[in-house]
């Protein structure tokens, strides 16, 4: 979608848009930890345990506290003698009180109904209600629900259960105020306790509030890519800063005026846009898509479209997105390394493609920088040749990595189209060799079958002829099958002796341990530190 010479708005989508419609067991973008493999410090740091670790916690700690009232204190005070009642007959009135008139009280309807509402909570943020099974259980059951029940399910279950958390914190400053053997306000002091973190938290959300209306965008240009890939251009906010790899969170209000997803800038910090690429699996990320398809594509677009056909909308009639960010990740720390491994599955390419333009920038300016000192040199003025060797070796400095190698693996040849316009860029630009981009289709056959070996024939032919691969459309040559990751890592180590790789991976959970494993093994073995963080998508 772009803005043509009369103002209106156009979008483009490509021949395979009827990719589109293929259904996707992955749900959508989330973000769970960065976990760290210091050469031979051996430290990990599993923090996407420590939410699972404390809302246990949380779990015990109701289970007791509600069970010695229920089962202990209830029936104490139901069944003490009257020389007992006597010495808490100040706090509970002179009859004594029934267990119905004990649960109907202040303290007893908060405290069952902040127990109901963290039942409910932890219960829709349990792996099986975030993301479903893949076979039967409870994915199977949801999936018959109705549809404003189904769309408790998934990520709108996490969302919205965890905003009853703000239900819990009133209802706990009532049940601290309304205690059964304390009367005097000075020795009430839940609200002490309470008052800090939800202050906080308000705090944050109204920070949240004012920033994304401050920071005001226009959509620039949206393309419908094959594997559900919805690609959004953004025009970049005055005054809006990040760094290659970190992420911002969106709202559309045409959907929902709450809800909040996170997605990595593909974009580099140096382009004059913001752009996202989002793969719609879940509810959000589909009606997205459908709000694009349905009102801003021309009607001839829904059958199968070819990329120069062209749909137009009034800028006015777009939806309105709101920006939130940035926050950080993982992938934002490849500065600290002077060689990177960049390892993305499927979509998870993502963080490192805004890494990839950044590095490009950095070579643009590098070369320019050098042809202008080569001309400064030829010139008497030598303050101007001081001032661009000084900028020169500053940029060095901020820019400590010299050597990137990017392996993406995916299911699916269409997935090239996301990225076609970078690797293209790549390939022509970096004569150094500074980036390696390695591209791998694992759909086709295995790394032994006597077709793959056909097909790669094929492939190195055409590449060797006309330079272009046959499955990408790229200069990028196209591997098939996987890669072997030990071969992987023994290469790297060979060729940056002494070196401090930075290892970043982002996508399943499956893969990050033989990469964890291998970056504490090659880390031992040889002389190159590898340092390992994963993202999970």
């Amino acid at each position: 979608m772009q803005a043509d010479g009369g103002g209106a708005v156009q979008i483009r989508r490509p021949d395979r848009g009827a990719d589109l419609d293929r259904s996707s067991k992955e749900e959508e973008t989330g973000r769970v930890e960065d976990e760290r493999h210091q050469g031979e410090d051996g430290a990990h740091d599993d923090d996407h345990r420590r939410p699972a670790m404390i809302a246990t916690a949380i779990v015990v700690g109701i289970t007791l506290h509600a069970g010695n009232h229920l089962a202990c204190d209830f029936p104490r005070v139901i069944a003490a003698s009257p020389e007992e009642y006597a010495l808490v007959a100040g706090a509970f009135g002179p009859g004594k009180p029934t267990y119905a008139g004990l649960l109907s009280g202040a303290e007893g309807v908060t405290g069952v109904a902040m127990v109901v509402l963290m039942t409910v909570s932890f219960t829709l943020a349990t792996h099986p209600f975030r993301k479903g099974e893949p076979k039967g259980g409870a994915a199977a059951v949801t999936s018959r629900l109705p549809a404003p029940l189904n769309r408790l399910t998934g990520f709108n279950a996490f969302w919205y259960s965890h905003h009853l958390l703000g239900i819990v914190y009133a209802l706990l400053l009532v049940h601290g105020y309304f205690l059964f053997l304390v009367r005097r306000w000075y020795e009430k002091t839940t609200w002490m306790y309470i008052s800090v973190p939800l202050i906080l938290y308000v705090g944050e959300r109204m920070l949240r509030a004012l920033r994304s209306n401050a920071y005001t965008v226009k959509i620039l240009k949206v393309c419908l890519l094959p594997g559900n890939v919805l690609t959004i251009t953004m025009s970049k906010p005055y005054g809006f800063r990040y760094r290659s790899g970190q992420y911002i969170f969106l709202q559309c209000p045409m959907i929902s005026p709450f809800e909040w997803h996170p997605f990595s800038i593909t974009s580099a910090p140096g382009d004059d846009y913001l752009s996202v690429h989002i793969r719609t699996n879940g509810d959000w990320t589909q009606e997205l898509k459908r709000i694009f398809v349905e009102n801003y594509f021309s009607p001839h677009l829904n059958r199968r479209a070819s990329f120069s056909e062209l749909g137009a909308a009034e800028p006015r009639s777009l939806p309105k997105l709101l920006v939130d960010g940035p926050y950080g990740a993982p992938a934002q720390d490849f500065r600290n390394y002077d060689v990177l491994l960049l390892v993305g599955l499927g979509i998870g390419a993502t963080p490192f493609i805004s890494i990839l333009r950044d590095l490009l920038n950095n070579i643009k300016i590098a070369d320019e920088l050098m042809d202008l000192a080569m001309e400064t040199s030829r010139s008497e003025d030598s303050a101007n040749s001081f001032s661009v060797s000084t900028a020169s070796s500053n940029r060095k400095r901020a820019y400590r990595t010299s050597r990137a190698h990017f392996y993406w693996v995916t299911r699916e040849a269409g997935s090239f189209e996301w990225f076609k316009g970078v690797m293209n860029e790549v390939a022509e630009m970096d004569k150094k060799g500074v980036i390696e981009l390695h591209n791998y289709l694992t759909s086709v056959y295995e790394e032994r079958d006597a077709r793959t070996t056909l097909l790669s024939m094929v492939q190195a032919l055409n590449h060797a002829k006309h330079g272009v691969d046959i499955v990408s459309g790229t200069r990028v040559r196209t591997h098939f099958a996987r890669p072997n990751w030990k071969e992987v890592f023994t290469r790297i180590a060979s060729k940056h002796p002494n070196s401090t790789v930075g290892v970043f991976y982002c996508g399943a959970p499956m893969l990050a341990k033989e990469l964890k494993t291998l970056a504490h093994e090659m880390s031992h073995k040889t002389g190159t530190r590898f340092h390992f963080h994963k993202e999970y998508f």
